[in-house]
């Protein structure tokens, strides 16, 4: 897996950022490639790309979101994808987005796009439009504040024998 990271300042007061950015279904107005997102309940979204001529169709599952700072997600059928966009107020107006997403390149359009820095290219011009887009707007043309808490970890219990055989 691969790790990409970018920016972008929009001049919006964070919480319309953040709230527009919950709204998944207005993604393809500014994600080159998407072409539709469906909302399957607060936390699972379906979603229907066409990039480098590849038509995909994946699940992704919110696995993380706090009002004002951050949603993280992991596709949960198709490609290996996870991320996390977080905001952050610069001042009253002005907000920072900061997307890290981890990929795993299928195939060789995708392959390539990695070596040449196609892949950080797009993402960076998705979060340009993201700009762009709210900008213009000034308002979100939509919100949901719910906080989901990630999910718990599965470790052993202090003193609790971890998977595999003990010996005794």
């Amino acid at each position: 897996m691969t790790t990409h990271t970018k920016s972008v300042d929009v001049a919006v007061p964070v919480h319309t950022a953040y709230n527009q950015w919950t709204q998944f279904t207005e993604f393809p107005e500014f994600m080159e490639g998407v072409e539709r997102v469906d909302q399957v309940d607060d936390t699972h979204t379906h979603w229907v790309t066409s990039i480098g001529g590849v038509r995909r169709e994946f699940d992704a599952e919110i696995t993380e979101q706090h009002p004002d700072e951050r949603v993280a997600w992991k596709v949960t059928s198709g490609p290996k994808q996870a991320g996390v966009v977080t905001v952050h107020r610069i001042d009253d107006t002005n907000t920072r987005i900061h997307l890290q997403m981890d990929f795993e390149p299928e195939g060789i359009v995708e392959k390539a796009g990695e070596v040449t820095g196609a892949i950080d290219s797009r993402i960076q011009a998705d979060l340009n439009r993201f700009k762009n887009f709210i900008e213009r707007r000034g308002t979100a043309t939509g919100q949901w504040r719910g906080d989901i808490s990630p999910p718990p970890q599965n470790e052993p219990n202090p003193g609790q024998a971890g998977p595999g055989p003990s010996t005794g």
